[in-house]
């Protein structure tokens, strides 16, 4: 017989951890399915960025969680860029005049901000069921069944779905993700810092770097090393940047030879924009979170910090919908469309960050002339250091501080 649980969260990621911190506190017990073991660590610095607003979403659901997360994170003051070797736009930024502000931004590996997460999960009380790999979601009237494919089945209220983005869920629910794929690829590799005597704590974007060709290279430092994050043209060999060889051989030219024996870890990914054509299912039983509703580039960090802004949100649909039934549909409907718009608005500022980093030959032009004109007109320099990451307001009408809208 299925086992029956208030509400279920699938998926153990930092999203799905955030949508169990924010139901529990607002009084709904919660069980987690995770697919992988307990203990289990993924590896890479994957998302770096905790945004000041998901550290106050944070801190509202777990007193303290978004103030230690803080503390461990490192907090860059200093922004750089450069054009085929020359510097274009610095800033560096004085620290915050109240202390006990959270900061602007944490950056930390995401393992690192999974275990605080976890950490403050058990201490709430959140139930965990680890090796459940989600196979099959059904509605059946008022319920959901969840099934794992071990066989154990569950049934619950409510299911909020933070299961990545092949979510088993949301494909049981026939909702497709609707997007596109970019050509071309990156390479990231994670570098540790051997010494306090290391590279500057501070974000350099390079555009057309000589050292690498011509390929626009960003290194973005965290607590314990830094990331490296090259764009490669389509045509690239992956053999010839991708593998452990290769970022053994263009890696130091860029930041010292001392590195070269530091490499954490080598991804190379595809910009993806694509959102789910619903954040819920019909009978507002499901819903939709993180990169199971939406997938976008990394530049902008707009992934799993609009992901939280999801969680959130989705926490609070679902108390509210348990609080009054009859409300239950709008109030879940209400959740669906306000994520999905704030997606869709993420989506299109990752495009506008993707034809800045990929620009046909007027787009190379125009940032060309801008680096020319740097050193006599400070708004070229700043428009080269800003476009990369997209547009960094919130969708027309957001109101600030709410999870269902503003920036992310």
């Amino acid at each position: 017989m299925p086992e029956r649980r208030p509400v279920l969260v699938v998926g153990a990621g930092p999203v799905g951890m955030t949508a169990a911190l924010a139901l529990t506190a607002r009084g709904v017990p919660v069980t987690v399915l995770e697919a992988g073991p307990r203990g289990r660590v993924r590896p890479g610095s994957r998302a770096l960025f905790v945004h000041r607003q998901s550290l106050r979403l944070l801190e509202r659901a777990r007193p303290g969680l978004g103030a230690r997360i803080a503390a461990y994170g490192t907090t860059w003051r200093t922004r750089r860029t450069l054009y085929r070797g020359r510097e274009v736009f610095a800033r560096t930024n004085s620290p915050a005049a109240d202390g006990g502000e959270l900061p602007a931004f944490a950056s930390l590996r995401q393992v690192d901000t999974e275990r605080f997460l976890f950490e403050a999960c058990v201490s709430a009380g959140v139930e965990f069921c680890w090796d459940a790999e989600v196979s099959d979601a059904r509605v059946a009237g008022d319920e959901v069944v969840v099934s794992a494919a071990d066989g154990r089945r569950w049934t619950s209220g409510h299911v909020v779905a933070a299961d990545g983005a092949r979510s088993a869920v949301r494909r049981a629910l026939y909702i497709p993700l609707e997007g596109d794929r970019s050509e071309g690829y990156h390479v990231v590799v994670d570098v540790a810092e051997p010494g306090d005597d290391g590279l500057p704590v501070e974000r350099v974007f390079h555009y057309e770097h000589p050292g690498v060709g011509g390929r626009s290279v960003l290194r973005v430092p965290f607590t314990g090393g830094f990331q490296v994050d090259i764009q490669c043209r389509a045509d690239d060999p992956p053999e010839s940047f991708g593998s452990e060889e290769a970022v053994r051989r263009w890696l130091p030219p860029l930041v010292g030879e001392r590195y070269g024996d530091q490499v954490l870890w080598v991804s190379r990914y595809h910009f993806l924009r694509k959102v789910a054509a619903s954040f819920a299912d019909p009978k507002g039983r499901v819903l939709l979170i993180g990169e199971a509703a939406h997938l976008f580039p990394p530049f902008g960090a707009r992934g799993m910090n609009s992901g939280m802004a999801d969680a959130v949100a989705a926490a609070e649909a679902v108390s509210a919908a348990r609080r009054d039934p009859s409300r239950a549909t709008a109030a879940v409907g209400e959740f669906a469309a306000a994520r999905r718009a704030a997606a869709v608005f993420n989506s299109a500022a990752a495009g506008t960050a993707l034809a800045h980093l990929r620009p046909r030959r007027w787009g190379r032009v125009r940032q060309r002339a801008a680096a020319a004109l740097a050193p006599v007109v400070p708004r070229c320099g700043s428009w080269l250091e800003h476009a990369p990451y997209g547009p960094r307001h919130g969708p027309p009408g957001a109101l600030p501080g709410r999870p269902s809208a503003g920036r992310y």
